[in-house]
């Protein structure tokens, strides 16, 4: 039994740690602060698949992990008892222009091909939306039935208890591992910082993005992406609107005015929010490598070190099956990760 050791505590980090858990080995995960304190601890929880045209290896690797994540999630909950807010609610963007209505009638095609049937793109009306739609200059949206929803803290304590019932071994508050025969880093924007200082080039850097929930129970709407914000109906009655992108930023868990500013927009966006109680404002620094793509794969000073990181605004959207990538690679020594995705792909 091979023994493995994950550092971090977030999506990426669990869900490896799961997955070579299920190959079987002996795995801990060793978390410096607590389970999803990173990026994966946002409020917005938005999985909003790639559209279906221009297919490449990436958007298929994302489509993999979207289309597991219902059965995906439904164990996991099912394991730990706990609830993750899994739900694949669609989403709804406006269409402005003859142009825009056009390329979503051609995506609607394209997604038969593309997904399989396992999943829908249609151009539809705003009238079973009425007070829940964004504006739209040519009164129709495009919507999709693949993308979903999740409570991003309450998946990663779902993963964590599911995993250790599992067997496996969790330690908080801890930055040093015991030893073990091979070691996983997922270790968020510190990560890649480290990295970059070690490689003496940078391979990545964080993002800070903030966002804030709303109590306001949207029923069975569907998610809105709109004016380059998401707008996410979660199962527990509340709205979660994000999220600001700022590459220049100086504390990463401070909330200020450009969330204020993000609050003012998805209001405009939807009235029906005008009055809804703020619940959290949350701030915090996503991990993103140079090619803004996950990076994954051998450490490349380390022998039998390897790297998750980099989910940038998508961590959530494909962590399924970067575990299991993850764990091929780690157990076997053989993986099939998309060429943009690999660790020597950010190395000049």
């Amino acid at each position: 039994m091979a023994e493995i050791e994950v550092f971090g505590g977030g999506i990426f980090g669990l869900s490896v740690a799961y997955a070579c858990l299920e190959r079987g080995a002996s795995v801990r995960v060793i978390e410096k602060h607590h389970i999803g304190a990173g990026a994966s601890g946002g409020v917005v929880g938005a999985l909003a698949p790639h559209t279906p045209d221009n297919w490449n290896a990436k958007k298929q690797f994302q489509f993999e992990t979207l289309i597991a994540a219902p059965d995906y999630w439904a164990e996991i909950d099912a394991i730990s008892g706990l609830s993750s807010g899994y739900g694949r609610i669609g989403r709804l963007m406006a269409l402005d222009d003859d142009k825009a209505v056009a390329l979503a009638k051609g995506r609607t095609v394209s997604a038969v091909e593309l997904w399989h049937g396992l999943a829908d793109w249609h151009v539809v009306s705003g009238v079973d939306y009425e007070g829940w739609a964004p504006p739209s200059a040519t009164g129709l949206y495009s919507y999709d039935t693949l993308s979903a929803r999740m409570s991003p803290r309450a998946a990663c304590q779902s993963l964590a208890r599911a995993f250790q019932r599992r067997g496996g071994e969790i330690l908080e508050g801890c930055d040093t591992g015991k030893g073990a025969d091979a070691t996983v880093l997922c270790t968020g924007y510190q990560g890649l910082l480290d990295l970059s200082a070690a490689l003496g080039q940078e391979i990545g850097k964080g993002v800070k993005g903030q966002g804030l929930s709303l109590q306001c129970d949207a029923g069975k709407m569907p998610q809105i992406q709109a004016d380059g914000l998401h707008i996410i109906p979660h199962q527990d009655g509340s709205v979660a609107i994000g999220s600001t992108s700022e590459i220049v930023w100086q504390a990463g868990d401070t909330v200020d005015y450009q969330l204020d500013a993000l609050h003012q927009k998805a209001v405009q966006i939807l009235p029906c929010l005008a009055d809804a109680p703020v619940l959290q404002r949350w701030a915090g620094v996503r991990p993103r490598g140079r090619r803004r793509a996950p990076m994954l794969g051998k450490h490349p000073l380390q022998d039998r070190v390897f790297i998750a990181n980099g989910g940038f605004k998508i961590g959530f959207g494909v962590a399924i099956r970067i575990g299991q990538v993850m764990a091929d690679l780690v157990l076997t020594g053989v993986a099939d990760i998309p060429a943009s995705f690999t660790v020597s792909a950010n190395l000049d």
